[in-house]
């Protein structure tokens, strides 16, 4: 089961339809370290040429957050995705940061990787904060255009956007029998159809022995019981 950190104040029940997200939560389904979601979305103090300073958050999170507790929606951990993807693949944090504020600006959205707009005009908006901030050093621009296009298009792939926004993930491996829906369950992984918790049916079959049985309990098909057990082994496993 994806674990919940353990807070002094339980925190008020999350509003409907945006999601709600521990920061172990949502290492987890991305498969990225915490500390970085709570360097990147809690900010972080530094020292350089012995003078202390503190870096600020890439954006406030949907949800409110304290120092301590980070509560993320689900637009936050797209955006984490994003983010996660374009390091992995060797991307400057500055340079993504730099793109962020030049990307709010022109999708006119406070999470913009997570848009329609991103989606098409993505690397003209990296390349264009490159050219604005004077940080082309920091990448070689032919490897950048490659790098930029292939994050875009690779990321985008299993999710599904709804207007200009998007409004869910499929995030075992693009299938649609998962889906991460804000909508729906506070936006934990569950069951495309049924709705029912991925984690539940994984629990079921260790409890049941059986995956036919647990797929005649739940009213699912037995290949959504496999799925959604994969699903969560590949989770433990990240």
């Amino acid at each position: 089961m994806l674990e919940r950190v353990k807070s002094t104040a339980a925190p008020d029940a999350p509003p409907l339809g945006i999601g709600y997200y521990t920061v172990p939560e949502a290492a987890r389904l991305i498969r990225m370290p915490r500390v970085n979601i709570q360097r990147w979305l809690g900010g972080y103090a530094f020292t350089s040429g012995g003078k202390p300073g503190r870096m600020p958050p890439l954006w406030a999170p949907e949800l409110p957050s304290t120092d301590a507790y980070l509560e993320l929606g689900f637009r936050d951990l797209i955006e984490l995705r994003f983010v996660h993807a374009f390091v992995e693949a060797g991307l400057d944090l500055r340079i993504i940061r730099s793109c962020l504020e030049q990307a709010r600006a022109a999708v006119q959205d406070p999470r913009p990787f997570s848009t329609r707009r991103f989606r098409t005009d993505g690397r003209t908006i990296f390349l264009d904060t490159l050219k604005a901030t004077g940080e082309t050093e920091l990448l070689d621009l032919k490897r950048g255009q490659f790098v930029i296009r292939s994050v875009i298009e690779r990321t985008f792939r299993d999710l599904d956007l709804d207007d200009a926004v998007v409004a869910r993930w499929r995030p075992f491996g693009g299938k649609d029998t998962i889906v991460i829906d804000p909508q729906r369950s506070f936006g934990q992984p569950i069951a495309a159809e049924s709705g029912v918790p991925t984690i539940a049916l994984a629990e079921a079959v260790v409890a049941e022995r059986s995956v036919d049985r647990v797929a005649r309990l739940y009213e699912v098909s037995p290949a959504v019981v496999r799925d959604a057990v994969r699903f969560e082994e590949s989770l433990r496993a990240a």
